[in-house]
């Protein structure tokens, strides 16, 4: 019986196209409320047609991470306006908490930063560093630096070459955002726990930096273990 194989397609340009952008605000380099290139200046820039550019961005419009403003342009939404995410909405009917989404962050992401020592190349450190130092720029501002510090934990997804997990993360990264504002909006109530968290994220790059992966855990392991004992402390 002869196999049911069908011809290999090259993929779409607007599937190119989609998968770049999508990256960029995974990474945090297209932020929350920025407007996106007009089709014309994408098309340019990328060398595609308008049509394929069209189609890209229609297809990240449908899935929640940009919307259309009549009159203005194409614009980043933001996590917290966008529509229901099957992990958040798993996590309100069976009552999950921030301890258990930080029970999972440790798991995930202990190992990522392990990996991460391994496989981190110059690319991937620069942008956890930028991703620092926006940080301290936004609350240096007054800010939180949310999109920054969400930014820092998904170039460390990236940095482990890893598909499966940069595949988790990205489906994670919409709650991830959500729960990083909500930590740092209670963190940051006691200014001494700004530099703290700073600092934690500066170990992490240290020890990936330094190629030690058990010291990136570790790194990593204080770092939640930090925010989980703020919370519990406060129930």
């Amino acid at each position: 019986m002869p196999m049911p194989l069908q011809p290999i397609k090259p993929k779409k340009i607007s599937d190119q196209v989609f998968e770049q952008i999508r990256e960029l605000i995974f990474r945090g380099q297209l932020k929350a409320g920025e407007q996106v290139l007009p089709e014309r200046d994408l098309a340019e820039a990328l060398g595609v047609s308008r049509t394929s550019v069209r189609n890209a961005i229609n297809k990240l419009v449908v899935l929640g991470l940009l919307e259309h403003k009549q009159g203005q342009g194409t614009f980043v939404r933001s996590p917290d306006t966008r529509g229901s995410n099957p992990l958040a909405a798993a996590m309100e009917v069976h009552d999950a908490t921030i301890d258990d989404l930080l029970e999972v962050r440790m798991g995930l992401e202990c190992n990522a930063a392990a990996l991460a020592a391994h496989r981190a190349v110059k690319e991937d450190l620069a942008f956890m560093e930028a991703s620092l130092e926006e940080m301290r720029a936004e609350v240096a501002s007054g800010r939180l630096g949310t999109e920054a510090d969400a930014a820092f934990h998904m170039s460390m997804a990236y940095a482990t070459k890893n598909p499966v997990h940069v595949y988790l993360m990205k489906n994670f990264y919409d709650f991830l955002f959500v729960g990083i504002k909500k930590n740092l909006s209670h963190l940051y109530e006691d200014p001494r726990n700004i530099d703290e968290i700073l600092t934690q994220h500066s170990a992490i790059i240290e020890a990936i930096k330094k190629r030690d992966p058990l010291e990136a855990s570790n790194a990593m392991r204080h770092h939640i273990q930090f925010v989980q004992d703020f919370f519990r402390n406060r129930l």
